[in-house]
């Protein structure tokens, strides 16, 4: 169902504190927390005695200890302590995940800890960049599977029916689209030339008139999005465009995290290359997105009824390419991993 060896967004970084605290990643339940070096830890969340979970007991020092009869263990995860004195039985440990903190959000890797590699974290371009300005908003949950969210952000369409007043335009409905499949993703993309610009872009654009807009639309493996946007003068846009001086780039981040078959955390961000201090224009942009983002939510959330209770088999469309493409790859990708954990379970037996 998910893919494991991946990195996946566990939560902004400010949410981790020194309090115990569950987080649920890919149906998988974890105690997170941080040591009072500031390091964020993620355990198992269950302690290997009777299964009480640790986030419901208390942080001594550097450890958890077990709500129920004291057993602690360490940031690997390793049982330090027992009661009733005598040797710590071998089995006493929980899993222990890797970590990483990057671009103000906390990275989890769901599979084999010795492949874990930060590297392998979606590089955010501009993200330290003073002449690029931020806004963001707080993690929103979806009563839907994940992947339901990865189509959307695959469909430049959608807008010109979801979003009517935010970012559609005319030329969203029907302009058609490109998909180019990458190695760690899909691309879906396209040019709409000499129109006015969306609602949501013409109160922001530092210029006056039509536009020449691009719609980027990607999405990478496991489930991060970058969904570009790019709004220049009419005349000064299309793939070999010269782009003006007064050319407006948002870049909007989104990383989906899957909770469990029908709930995802949606985690997002936009930088833009103006008005980098402008305060209120920031606040106005996250408030514009996240009306956005809830229109989404509202059809994603009925979506994932309707495909859960179809009594009738649903149908794809032209505009569904990217989409499909994606899913597929993800299912082999999943497939491939699922083969070699086998293999290797096998190989453990035989030698064991």
């Amino acid at each position: 169902m998910f893919l494991k060896n991946a990195w996946y967004v566990a939560a902004w970084g400010h949410e981790i504190t020194d309090t115990l605290q569950q987080v649920i990643v890919l149906e998988e339940k974890i105690c997170m927390f941080r040591t009072t070096a500031g390091e964020v830890i993620a355990l198992e969340d269950a302690c290997p005695h009777r299964k009480l979970p640790l986030s419901k007991g208390r942080i001594k020092g550097e450890t958890v200890e077990c709500g129920y009869h004291g057993l602690t263990f360490d940031c690997a995860g390793q049982c330090v302590w027992a009661p009733g004195g005598g040797r710590i039985p071998s089995q006493a440990q929980v899993r222990a995940y890797p970590i990483e903190e990057r671009y103000g959000l906390v990275w989890i890797w769901m599979g084999n800890a010795a492949i874990a590699d930060p590297d392998d974290i979606m590089e955010i371009a501009n993200f330290d960049d003073p002449a690029w300005g931020l806004n963001t908003g707080a993690a929103m949950h979806l009563n839907c599977h994940y992947l339901l969210m990865c189509d959307n952000l695959l469909d430049p369409t959608h807008v010109a029916w979801v979003h009517q007043g935010s970012f559609a335009a005319p030329a969203t409905k029907d302009t058609p689209l490109r998909v180019t499949k990458t190695e760690n993703g899909v691309i879906v993309h396209r040019w709409m030339m000499d129109h006015a610009p969306a609602p949501f872009y013409k109160k922001i654009v530092a210029f006056e008139g039509n536009c020449d807009r691009l719609q980027h639309y990607e999405v990478r493996y496991p489930g991060h999005a970058l969904i570009r946007a790019v709004f220049t003068p009419a005349g000064t846009g299309g793939v070999d465009g010269p782009l003006h001086e007064d050319t407006f780039i948002m870049d909007s981040y989104n990383f989906m995290t899957p909770i469990s078959a029908t709930e995802t955390r949606y985690y997002w961000f936009q930088l833009r290359n103006l008005r980098p201090d402008d305060e209120a224009l920031s606040e106005m942009m996250s408030e514009d997105v996240r009306h956005a983002f809830e229109e989404d939510r509202a059809v994603l959330d009925q979506v994932q009824i309707g495909m859960t209770e179809k009594t009738s088999p649903h149908i794809d469309l032209s505009i569904d390419a990217g989409p499909l493409r994606f899913r597929r790859q993800l299912e082999a990708m999943i497939a491939e991993e699922a083969m070699i954990a086998e293999e290797a379970m096998v190989d453990a037996k035989m030698r064991g």
